[in-house]
């Protein structure tokens, strides 16, 4: 395999993630927005994941240098890590409780002021148990995890390939 294809590859891979987490997120809004689907406060926090990752993975995908590829390809790794525990924490803990106040996903929320800067986005308007809902007899927040999960698996192909050792 020549160097060339391997080059174009790599910055494929995270162009496409970066394509993946922007269509996430604008999958999001269109359920909020046409279908009523109102985010609690863990549903705003992985929107904020996947734009962190979809910036990540086009710096990924535009820098020359390997070693920094191999940094942001980490970081997209652990974002993604981030992510599923999020919505595996949304599923299993927050979607049973009445409110979400005082959560992590809600004092990093406010803290960040998202809702100030970006209210169409980041508006909390919905509790955790409000906002447990299903499409197509799996939960939301499922569907995010299995995103969330071919992005760490992205992220780590994409570090491997960064660490590479050059045979010639």
């Amino acid at each position: 395999m020549n160097s060339g294809f391997i080059e174009r590859t790599s910055r494929r891979i995270p162009l496409a993630m970066a394509l993946a987490c922007v269509l996430a997120v604008a999958f999001a809004l269109f359920a909020q927005y046409v279908w009523d689907m109102r985010p609690c406060p863990w549903c705003v926090l992985q929107r904020l994941i996947f734009l962190v990752i979809a910036v990540l993975s086009l710096i990924c995908a535009l820098v020359p240098w390997r070693r920094l590829r191999l940094t942001f390809s980490v970081a997209i790794l652990m974002f993604a890590s981030t992510g599923i525990l999020a919505a595996v924490y949304q599923h299993e803990v927050a979607s049973k409780q009445f409110s979400c106040n005082l959560t992590f996903a809600d004092t990093l929320v406010s803290a960040l002021r998202l809702e100030a800067l970006w209210p169409a986005m980041f508006k909390v308007t919905a509790t955790c148990a409000e906002a447990s809902v299903s499409m197509l007899g799996v939960p939301f927040e499922y569907w995010s995890l299995a995103l969330f999960a071919l992005l760490a698996i992205g992220g780590a192909a994409l570090a491997l390939r960064s660490v590479r050792v050059r045979i010639d």
